[in-house]
């Protein structure tokens, strides 16, 4: 079943001399619980991508769809919702909120929704997170990796559509890199996640089912690694 498709998706920047193609007419899909690597080099237009799919930015032409939903398609205020409730957004540098707490941090989509919060999820998730005695720390009282691991959390709260994680061990060493890549793929395996992960690492890309190769905003290659 699919749940992601991109059809023909171009963002260009600035005009006439300065015009930048980000992207290029980009189009594939993505089945559900499939765990796919978009890899190339910095400026290749993978964080844009990123965030086209996720209705963070607003692409020149084309179209994307998730889970049957047109996501440029809605207003700006139907497009919030969508953001909250079926994209999970993991960041290299966590982009957590520094005066709340490691619960109150992975609960603020559901919060921000007006909705209660679905307790025995979130006591799964912290344990799996192992944050059982971190759940009152702020973000400073905690290391980069426990820092990424409750960015993963608030991803997964709300059981989105896909989750969409840009560079997310970027900014830790490789013991934390590798357990921030066990826990995505234990979400994958246990929750039939859906994972998209952008990365320059070729190691972390052979982890997924699925490297989609981009350069000068264009799919150079597509390849699957494990079905």
């Amino acid at each position: 079943m699919e749940i992601l498709r991109v059809e023909d998706l171009t963002k260009v920047y600035g005009k006439g001399e300065n015009e930048v193609h980000a992207l290029d007419h980009v189009s594939f899909s993505v089945k559900k619980g499939e765990f796919t690597a978009i890899i190339g080099s910095s400026g290749s237009g993978k964080s844009t991508l990123l965030h086209l799919i996720g209705g963070v930015d607003r692409p020149t032409s084309g179209k994307v769809y998730v889970d049957g939903t047109d996501v440029y398609a809605q207003d700006e205020d139907a497009l919030a919702v969508f953001r909250r409730r079926q994209v999970g957004l993991i960041y290299q540098f966590y982009n957590l909120i520094p005066v709340l707490n490691v619960r109150e941090n992975i609960t603020l989509p559901v919060l921000m929704d007006g909705r209660e919060v679905n307790e025995e999820r979130l006591k799964e998730l912290i344990s799996v997170l192992k944050l059982q005695r971190r759940e009152e720390h702020l973000p400073n009282q905690l290391s980069g990796g426990q820092q990424q691991r409750v960015s993963i959390g608030r991803a997964l709260m709300n059981a989105p559509a896909i989750v969409l994680a840009d560079e997310p061990t970027g900014n830790l060493d490789s013991r934390n890199s590798q357990e921030i890549m066990r826990l995505l793929r234990y979400s994958n395996e246990k929750y039939k996640q859906t994972m998209l992960v952008i990365t320059h690492d070729e190691n972390i890309a052979l982890q997924a089912d699925r490297i989609l190769s981009l350069e000068d905003g264009r799919i150079v290659k597509d390849e699957v690694i494990r079905r």
